[in-house]
């Protein structure tokens, strides 16, 4: 397992947004679709950032 320090803060933010953005329901219970949106989008990163520069599998 390799990457910098850089890749690794970039999975905990990435990850973050990406929980945040997927779990997300305001208060009638509904999913906002720009969280979904961005919650997907920061899941890519997420999985692109460790499987291909720390994992190096992709």
């Amino acid at each position: 397992m390799e990457g910098t320090w850089i890749d690794w803060l970039m999975i905990v933010g990435t990850g973050a947004i990406a929980f945040h953005g997927l779990t997300y329901r305001d208060a009638n219970g509904d999913r906002p679709w720009v969280h979904l949106l961005f919650g997907s989008i920061a899941l890519m990163f997420f999985f692109r950032t460790l499987l291909h520069d720390i994992l190096g599998i992709w």
